[in-house]
């Protein structure tokens, strides 16, 4: 069993940058293909981010490639994602799930989610 817990979220005008960080309980979060996503109010959940095992090996949606970068440091059983030059249409509650699998997506764990809110 592994319980996520997301934190880092707030309030940011246009431009400005916020880290979001999913702490993981469990050994096997380390082998784990770890992703970032989001969902605003009445849209459906979005990719945002994933990052292999050993941080080798990172995919971004369009829609943040160049402005957010994800990372991990194993030894703190923590995923991070680095959001910067945020814009109004990032605004969303940003979750972390894992392990990822398969081009859908599918994961059997993911955290209770932090909203990050965009002003413009």
């Amino acid at each position: 069993q592994v319980q996520l817990v997301e934190s880092g979220g707030g309030l940011v005008q246009a431009g400005g940058s916020l880290r979001l960080s999913c702490a993981a309980s469990g050994r096997a979060f380390s082998n784990y293909v770890v992703g970032w996503f989001r969902q605003a109010p009445e849209k459906e959940r979005e990719f945002v981010a994933r990052i292999s095992w050993n941080g080798g090996n990172t995919g971004y949606a369009d829609s943040v490639k160049g402005r957010f970068t994800i990372s991990r440091d194993n030894a703190r059983n923590t995923v991070y994602l680095q959001m910067n030059s945020l814009k109004p249409e990032d605004t969303a509650v940003y979750y972390c799930a894992a392990p990822l699998r398969g081009t859908a997506f599918e994961y059997d764990y993911r955290g209770q989610g932090t909203q990050v809110t965009v002003s413009s």
